[in-house]
């Protein structure tokens, strides 16, 4: 695989590329070029009419400082593309949206900010990604009044699609969704806003939040009485209810649910058995999961899902950031609201009827796009 990627890659030089919408004749060229674009642009700042005369009404900013990508780390902006490249690919194909990667020269969190403020009047979105934590949940908010979403996939995209996953999987189990216990691995960015969307306030009744919840770092369970950074103080305040303590393994005991978005080898197949019948295990670490799909079902686990595409049930962010961007589009939504995330991911769950092997759609269905797009702008709209 490694190979073939790389040649694809060389091949290509790039796997995206801009085209004119029009065919340039000498007519054409006077209307979008001198003299008639100065037109467009005067009455753009008369009218204040940008997003109808130019691309912004179809544009997302792809914005990293290529400090977590992946499971590769902190490899820097210049190994950042093609990944933002890809991602851009993946907005086109699903939703028809024209993305551009900016792989940012910098880590420091203010000059991030300052540059998207910068570029934010070209764009009609910002997809923040593979941006590490907790720099990331600054930068998101700091940046919440530009007038146009700032979502940082890694998570909520993330958040959407265990939710949408979960949701199936309690279905296919037979468990009552408002009552399970979950254990969250992983306080990062995709660990934190899956433990806020799983608790969020605002859900109908056919999805209430999960009210046990708890999440692990490296040390073990977070709690108060711990000496921890800001947000995971502030995940003490939604999470752990119980002020419970101890390892992972002591946090599993009588768990209904794994999520996993953490290292890879660090679930065995004894804190499987230590859970709850039928219990749910979300092994998402890429590339290598937190414990082997094989390896967690001889344990007993009911439904098995992973990161990755070679075993069924592939959790994969691609299932609803083309949507969200599509609907918060569509709609002109200035900002992204927890309504409009947890419409993504009923209507996410919505789109398959669910088994212990197909708890979610293929990523290349792309129904779901429409779906899930439909269903934030509603949100959006409400």
């Amino acid at each position: 695989m490694t190979g073939e990627a790389l040649d694809l890659h060389r091949k290509l030089n790039g796997k995206i590329e801009v085209r004119s919408k029009i065919a340039l004749t000498p007519d054409v060229l006077a209307l979008v070029y001198t003299p008639g674009v100065a037109d467009v642009s005067r009455h753009i700042a008369e009218h204040n009419s940008v997003r109808d005369y130019t691309m912004k009404r179809n544009a997302v900013a792809i914005v990293t400082d290529g400090s977590a990508v992946l499971g590769l780390g902190n490899i820097g902006p210049e190994a950042a593309l093609p990944v933002m490249e890809g991602k851009a690919l993946l907005f086109k194909e699903f939703a028809n949206i024209d993305a551009f990667p900016l792989c940012l020269a910098t880590q420091d969190a203010q000059e991030i900010i300052t540059t998207v403020r910068h570029i934010a009047p070209v764009f009609g979105g910002i997809n923040l990604e593979d941006i590490a934590a907790p720099r990331c949940f600054a930068i998101e908010e700091a940046l919440q009044d530009l007038g146009i979403p700032v979502m940082h996939d890694d998570q909520h995209g993330t958040a959407v699609v265990v939710l949408a996953a979960l949701l199936n999987a309690a279905r296919v189990t037979g468990k009552r969704f408002h009552t399970l216990r979950v254990v969250v691995s992983g306080a990062g960015a995709a660990g934190t806003a899956v433990a806020r969307l799983l608790t969020c306030s605002g859900y109908d009744q056919t999805c209430m939040p999960v009210s046990d919840i708890v999440v692990c770092d490296r040390q073990g369970i977070i709690h108060q009485g711990r000496e921890l950074p800001l947000h995971k103080q502030q995940l003490c305040t939604i999470t752990n209810r119980s002020n419970r303590t101890g390892t992972l393994a002591d946090a599993l005991e009588g768990a209904d649910v794994f999520v996993g978005v953490s290292s890879g080898g660090l679930l065995t197949e004894d804190m499987i058995r230590r859970m709850n019948d039928n219990p749910i295990v979300f092994a998402l670490a890429n590339p290598t999961p937190e414990i082997a799909p094989d390896e967690a079902a001889h344990a007993g686990a009911a439904i098995v899902a992973t990161g990755r595409s070679d075993y069924p049930n592939q959790v994969n962010n691609a299932l609803a950031f083309p949507g969200i961007f599509r609907g918060l589009l569509d709609a002109e939504a200035p900002r992204v609201t927890n309504r409009m995330k947890l419409a993504a991911a009923q209507a996410l769950s919505r789109t398959i009827d669910p088994d212990e092997n197909h708890i979610l759609p293929s990523v290349l269905d792309k129904n779901v796009t429409r779906s899930v797009a439909d269903a934030v702008r509603k949100a959006a709209e409400k």
